[in-house]
């Protein structure tokens, strides 16, 4: 059983759904895991503590202080103990308090010190999930890293008919064990990600770069960390960090440098996705001072950088897998086709200038993922941590 001695803290807030946690809970028991529940006040008002405590053999935490004795409910410590929190029902409200760090209840602060994955099941009427500040605050979180379970289509209270119906009981459990079955997928592999632009230095105060702000690597390397692998991330000159203890960072400024890194740890992983911008020129020669204005024009000769995926593709042994990216404007798929091939890639992540909301510097991205067999999987626009899921269910598994 997957969920057998698993820790669960499950999150209940004030909603009319709030009725299906006491099947959730059950069901989550039945599977062998330990559930300990955590309620807001409000959530108190649609459902009783006594109930869900004969369900779970556990007293429902709520409070900061237990009333009559003073004990101390220390949230820091349900964060240690859980495997999983799962917020169902979640409301607009809670979604909002945990998306902006409004800790003004036990469930909040044991959402801010969980060490655990979240997986947030909302529920809430067909317009409040519409809502502009819900989508925001929803992709929030996805960019923290939590998982969203979608809701359900179908009659709410308010007898309206629309999507803000908190998923079925059996479909949250169904998510809960595809989450640990999937987070071990990439165990004992190793994967090399290449982040972030180059640098390729004109003098010591300018150089020639590009927009990539790395989030996209950045994103990869922790998906594919939180499922087991060991990440081998040789990063360009980006303003981000490394969450997870299974990524190794290497950082590097020039393309020569990124080269290097990469053909030096390629031998040892099991797969290398090249997801850096990198410069494809440099100049012939960098001045070690700096360039004074002189007349009105300066003239710059370039020479090629190495390919690092080409480079790799030479090297790459049986069992390695790589997928590159490209970053397109014009001819989109057959650019990227002819990539793949000259590279010896096994896939090519492709992407559009042309489609709003992709590219660099932005949260989100809309690809294509094309392999040796001629086969492309279309996806819609997500935010980048939803992209890297889609991207290693795709190619590495």
């Amino acid at each position: 059983m997957v969920l057998k001695n698993k820790h669960i803290v499950l999150g209940i807030t004030g909603s009319i759904a709030a009725y299906k946690a006491a099947s959730l809970a059950r069901l989550l028991i039945k599977e062998g895991a330990e559930v300990q529940i955590v309620i807001t006040p409000s959530g108190k008002e649609f459902i009783t503590p006594v109930t869900l405590s004969a369900l779970t053999g556990k007293a429902v935490v709520s409070e900061f202080f237990t009333a009559n004795d003073g004990t101390w409910h220390s949230h820091v410590d349900l964060g240690l103990w859980a495997d999983m929190m799962v917020v169902a029902p979640a409301t607009a409200a809670t979604i909002g308090k945990m998306a902006n760090g409004i800790a003004d209840n036990m469930l909040i602060t044991t959402y801010m010190s969980m060490k655990a994955p979240v997986l947030v099941a909302p529920a809430m009427d067909l317009d409040m999930f519409a809502h502009p500040s819900t989508t925001r605050n929803l992709d929030i979180l996805r960019s923290y890293g939590n998982v969203i379970i979608e809701p359900a289509s179908g009659e709410l209270a308010s007898h309206l008919i629309g999507k803000g119906r908190m998923e079925e009981p059996e479909n949250i459990v169904k998510s809960i064990k595809e989450y640990f079955e999937k987070r071990d997928s990439l165990s004992k592999k190793k994967i090399l990600i290449t982040a972030g632009p180059t640098y390729e230095k004109i003098d010591p105060v300018r150089f020639i770069g590009n927009y990539s702000s790395g989030k996209m690597g950045f994103a990869l390397a922790e998906e594919c960390a939180n499922r087991g692998a060991e990440v081998v991330l040789i990063a360009g000159p980006v303003s981000l960090s490394c969450k997870h203890p299974n990524i190794s960072r290497i950082n590097v400024e020039s393309a020569d440098e990124m080269y290097e890194a990469a053909t030096a740890n390629f031998k040892d992983v099991d797969a290398a996705i090249l997801c850096a911008a990198v410069a494809d020129f440099r100049p012939v020669e960098a001045s070690d001072k700096k360039i004074k204005r002189q007349g009105d024009n300066l003239t710059l000769t370039l020479v090629p950088n190495k390919d690092i995926a080409a480079r790799l593709g030479e090297m790459k042994q049986e069992h390695q897998k790589m997928i590159g990216f490209a970053l397109e404007t014009n001819d989109e798929e057959r650019n990227a086709t002819d990539k793949l091939r000259r590279k010896n890639l096994d896939y090519i992540v492709l992407n559009s200038l042309n489609d709003a909301g992709a590219g660099f510097k932005v949260d989100t991205n809309k690809i294509s993922i094309l392999d040796r067999s001629g086969n492309r999987v279309d996806f819609q626009l997500k935010p980048k941590a939803e992209v890297a899921k889609d991207i290693i269910d795709t190619t590495l598994l």
